[in-house]
C-alpha cells in the first residue's frame, strides 16, 4: 500500500439536496489528516463529478463506479450514499478487493448487512462502519473508567434523548419516510445511541421494546404534497446487559418543543457517571455520536464534578474542524493506525452486523410484545 491511504469517495457531492453528510463531514475530516489522500470522487453524473472534483480538490473524478474500482490509485472506498444504495456499492467494492468505509446503517436490512460482513470476512479486507461513538474521546474514556471499576459494579443505565422532528423535507430527504429504506429514528438516531451505550458498557442479554410511528405525515417542500410516513419516531427499550445492569433507553422525535433533555447516566455501586450529550454543540439536535460530549462523575457522597478527558483520547490535530467532522476524523485516524500496523479495527462490518442484529431484536420484541434474548 502507498505511504498514504488513497481514498475514493462515492456519495459526497456538491449537488443540492440531501443531508450533505459526506461533503460536510468526511471531506473535511480526510483533509485534516496527513495519513490520507483524498484521491477521487464519484457521483452518478459527469457534470456533478467534475463539479465535486473542483470543490473538493481531488485528482480524479468518476461518474462510473466500476471505473473508480478499477483504479489502482484508490486503496479505500468510502460509501456515503443513501442507505438503499449501500449494498450494491459495498459488495462491488469488496469484490474488487478494496478496503471499504461505509456509513451507518451498513444495509437497509439485516440480510444485506450479513452479506456485506460475510464477504468482507471471506476476502480478509479492512472495513469500517460509521458508528462514530466508538471514536468519541469522552465515550472512550467513560468505557475505560467502567472497565477499571471507577464507579464499582454497574447496576443501572438511563439513556434518554427526545429531539425535534423534521416534518418538512425536500426530495433529498423525503425518501426516509419509507421504513423499508432503512434510514429512520430506529436505525440512525436510535441505532447510533444504543451502539454508544453498548460500546461503553457491553452488550445486551435481553431486550423489551416498544417502537411506534406517531408522526404519520411529512410535508414535501419541493412538491407541496403530503407524504405518508411509516418510519418509526419512538423507540423505547427496557433491557438487561450481560453484566446484569438494568437499562432504560428512549430515543424519539416530537413535532414541537422538546425540552432538550439528553441524558446518559451510568449508576454504579460506588458512584455515577453522567455524560452530557452533545454539550457545547451548535447544531439543533446534537447527538451522542456527533459529540462533543462532556463527562461528569460523583463517587460516594461527593457532588458531581467534571472529568477531564486525558489527551491520549484526542487523536486528531487541533486544526481539525469542529462539530461532527471531529469524530469522523477520529475514526479515520484509528483506521489508518490499524491498517499501518496490520491490526484489527473496530467498528468493522462485523460490529455493524451485531448492531443490526440488535435492531432486529428490538423490532421482534415490539412486534410480539415479548422480551427477546440476545445470543452470547
Amino acid at each position: 500500500m502507498a505511504k498514504k491511504v488513497r481514498v475514493g469517495i462515492v456519495g459526497a457531492t456538491v449537488t443540492v439536496g440531501g443531508s450533505g453528510w459526506g461533503a460536510k463531514t468526511h471531506i473535511p475530516a480526510l483533509r485534516a489528516l496527513s495519513e490520507f489522500e483524498l484521491k477521487a470522487v464519484c457521483t452518478t453524473r459527469e457534470e456533478t463529478a467534475l463539479a465535486s472534483q473542483k470543490a473538493f480538490g481531488t485528482e480524479l473524478a468518476f461518474h462510473n463506479f466500476d471505473d473508480m474500482l478499477a483504479c489502482p490509485d484508490v486503496d479505500l472506498v468510502t460509501v456515503v450514499t443513501r442507505v438503499p444504495a449501500h449494498y450494491d456499492l459495498v459488495m462491488r467494492a469488496l469484490r474488487a478487493g478494496k478496503a471499504v468505509y461505509c456509513e451507518w446503517p451498513l444495509g437497509a436490512t439485516l440480510a444485506e448487512a450479513e452479506d456485506m460482513a460475510n464477504l468482507a470476512a471471506e476476502r480478509s479486507l479492512y472495513t469500517a462502519v460509521g458508528l462514530q461513538a466508538h471514536s468519541d474521546p469522552a465515550l472512550m474514556y467513560a468505557r475505560e473508567l467502567v472497565q477499571q471499576g471507577f464507579i464499582g459494579e454497574i447496576l443501572a443505565v438511563d439513556f434518554s434523548y427526545v429531539g425535534k422532528a423534521t416534518t418538512r423535507r425536500g426530495a433529498g430527504r423525503i425518501w426516509q419516510s419509507d421504513r423499508k429504506a432503512g434510514a429512520n429514528i430506529l436505525t440512525i438516531g436510535g441505532g447510533h445511541a444504543i451502539d454508544a451505550l453498548n460500546f461503553v458498557l457491553g452488550d445486551f442479554r435481553e431486550v423489551s421494546a416498544r417502537i411506534a410511528t406517531k408522526i404519520t405525515e411529512w410535508h414535501n417542500t419541493d412538491t407541496g404534497q403530503t407524504t405518508p410516513v411509516d418510519s418509526p419516531d419512538w423507540v423505547n427499550v427496557s433491557g438487561r446487559l450481560r453484566g446484569d445492569a438494568e437499562v432504560s433507553f428512549l430515543v424519539a422525535s416530537v413535532p414541537s418543543q422538546p425540552d432538550g433533555r439528553r441524558s446518559f447516566e451510568i449508576y454504579g455501586r460506588d458512584g455515577t457517571l453522567s455524560i452530557a450529550v452533545g454539550a457545547g454543540a451548535k447544531e439543533r439536535n446534537p447527538s451522542v455520536y456527533h459529540g462533543p460530549n462532556q463527562l461528569f462523575a460523583a463517587r460516594g457522597g461527593e457532588a458531581f464534578k467534571p472529568v477531564e478527558i486525558p489527551p491520549r483520547f484526542t487523536l486528531i490535530p487541533d486544526e481539525a474542524p469542529p462539530g461532527p467532522p471531529r469524530n469522523v476524523a477520529q475514526a479515520y485516524r484509528r483506521l489508518a493506525t490499524a491498517m499501518a500496523a496490520g491490526a484489527p479495527f473496530e467498528p468493522s462490518f462485523a460490529d455493524a452486523l451485531k448492531a443490526h442484529k440488535l435492531i432486529a431484536a428490538l423490532e421482534q420484541s415490539s412486534d410480539t410484545g415479548r422480551p427477546v434474548a440476545l445470543p452470547v
